[in-house]
């Protein structure tokens, strides 16, 4: 039994552990990497096709976002997650690789006009099809053997809907050892969704330390009179409330906000304004966020479906699907909410909606999420004068604010919390979280609570028998070098064909000398 930390340790991002055990191969989330990219991160050691099987925590994409390039490799097996995460899946998937087909096309258009070569996509609608095609859906809380000696049970994390804590139990040899995999574990009292539950056994545990050493500034309690006052404040000066907002998770949150102001009259003299989501994703994750109400709402959501209410619905909720329709909405005079993706402003609608509303006064954009360094709403949050949006310089005249202490993560309190519930833990790791976060939590639960802690680097590798911890030496990337779509479509190539020449060990005499000179043909024409 061997367990390898391959992505977001020391890292906010990127999510990938690698297990092998009971004679299986198979990964733990296989997220891509977003924003500052710190360490390098080592290879899965083996091709896509002889992965066995994936356990996704839930759908965000630093989770989630490589499975189809690992189905473009060769993988053939199950993507085990939560009803409610394949729901996610299925629409974040076919919008990632969207994204990666028109910023590839983009950057051959602009390309030609250099002489140089197309780029390809990192991976096509195709492979996010194909990846989509292996999702299984399990229930929160029923242990599920996968195979002989591997058995795993879905804990609900109340990050997102259906994000889920894993529960993995192997017996080999007459031992048998109990991994907890945190996911992203959720803030309290979130609307919607319930609070994350708690595990009280296991051997080793691997957590999350995205807020590993600060706790978050109040209450949720307080964000519907925040908003309230602020969309109020607004409209009063003839303005209109602009947020820019994540798809999936805190649009739904945004909208069971504005749904109790609405019922509670907290907005006085504009009745029925109206509130517009120009998101097409977020309107279809609304959708799934429907769809799975009986097993994931919180009992304060359930009590309006109870009573034949939808919580994200309401009087003035406007939804844009078509381009028309969202270049429409800047050509309404009345003061409105205007909630579109993304929420870091670095693609989608909003944009338009920051280049028609940004240098006006009379307006708020909103900021509800965290801002990440080098992007557009970050300079925003900064105090920029003006921005440039689609080549012209526009000024940022209106009230920037922040809805200060929203988050889809445990504060260091809740993870404290999460942690502490476990009795008789041997080891716990922890990752996802920038360096000094991961850093600083484990010393923390090391100096403060006793646990034998460790912050492993990517490579690390755990002897899940005799718990022997082997950490890996840290590659800091100094000088992020991009690595091309292309080059890493050409790695995973490898890990196929490594994979096809292990296989062919059966082969008769004669397909492996086709093989063989098959393969030194294709070394000789690319060695010249």
């Amino acid at each position: 039994m061997k367990l390898m930390f391959i992505g977001a340790d020391h890292e906010v991002t990127g999510s990938c552990t690698y297990i092998e055990a009971c004679g299986k191969r198979f990964l733990v989330d296989f997220g891509m990497e977003q924003g500052a990219d710190r360490f390098e991160n080592a290879r899965i050691p083996c091709a896509p096709s002889e992965i066995d099987f994936v356990l996704l925590t839930h759908a965000h994409i630093d989770h989630s976002g490589l499975l189809p390039l690992l189905a473009a490799g060769g993988f053939k097996g199950a993507i085990h997650a939560t009803a409610a995460t394949c729901n996610l899946c299925e629409i974040m998937l076919r919008d990632s690789a969207h994204i990666q087909e028109f910023e590839a096309e983009w950057r051959s258009r602009k390309g030609r006009r250099k002489g140089n070569q197309d780029t390809d996509p990192l991976y096509t609608m195709n492979d996010a099809e194909t990846a989509i095609s292996k999702l299984t859906a399990h229930g929160y809380d029923s242990a599920q053997e996968l195979s002989e000696g591997i058995s795993v049970r879905f804990i609900d994390a109340g990050h997102l809907l259906g994000s889920a804590s894993i529960e993995i139990t192997l017996t080999e040899e007459g031992v048998t050892k109990k991994i907890v995999f945190s996911g992203d574990i959720g803030n309290l009292n979130q609307p919607l969704i319930r609070d994350p539950q708690y595990l009280t056994e296991a051997d080793y545990v691997v957590m999350e330390s995205t807020y590993g050493l600060r706790n978050h500034d109040k209450p949720k309690g307080d964000y519907i009179h925040d908003l309230a006052e602020l969309i109020q404040t607004t409209f009063d000066r003839g303005g209109s409330v602009v947020i820019p907002s994540f798809a999936v998770g805190r649009t739904q949150e945004l909208l069971y906000f504005i749904r109790k102001i609405k019922e509670q009259g907290l907005v006085k003299g504009h009745d029925g304004f109206k509130v517009f989501v120009d998101s097409p994703l977020a309107i279809e994750a609304t959708e799934v966020f429907n769809r799975n109400k009986n097993s994931c709402f919180d009992e304060e959501a359930m009590e309006f479906v109870r009573n034949n209410i939808n919580p994200l619905k309401f009087d003035g909720l406007v939804t844009a699907v078509t381009s028309d329709e969202s270049r429409a909405i800047n050509f309404d005079p009345e003061p409105k909410v205007i909630i579109s993706a993304s929420g870091m402003c670095e693609a989608g609608r909003i944009k338009h909606h920051l280049k028609h509303n940004l240098w006006k006064r009379e307006n708020t954009i909103l900021f509800v999420g965290y801002q990440a360094m080098n992007t557009l709403g970050r300079s925003i949050v900064d105090g920029a004068k003006s921005v440039k949006l689609f080549g012209e310089e526009i000024a940022v005249c209106a009230d920037i604010r922040i809805l200060a202490g929203i988050s889809g993560h445990a504060d260091r309190n809740g993870l404290d919390k999460w942690i502490t519930s476990f009795e008789g833990v041997s080891k716990v790791f922890v990752n996802h979280g920038d360096e000094d976060s991961a850093e600083g939590y484990k010393e923390h639960l090391r100096a403060d609570f006793g646990l034998d802690a460790y912050a492993p680097y990517s490579g690390a590798e755990l002897d899940l028998i005799t718990g022997v911890f082997t950490n890996a030496e840290p590659v800091r990337i100094e000088r992020k070098v991009p690595v091309s779509n292309n080059y890493q479509r050409l790695l995973t190539a490898m890990d196929r064909l490594s994979s096809l020449v292990k296989a062919s060990k059966g082969l008769n005499n004669k397909d492996m000398a086709r093989l063989t000179d098959t393969i030194n043909n294709l070394c000789t024409k690319w060695s010249d």
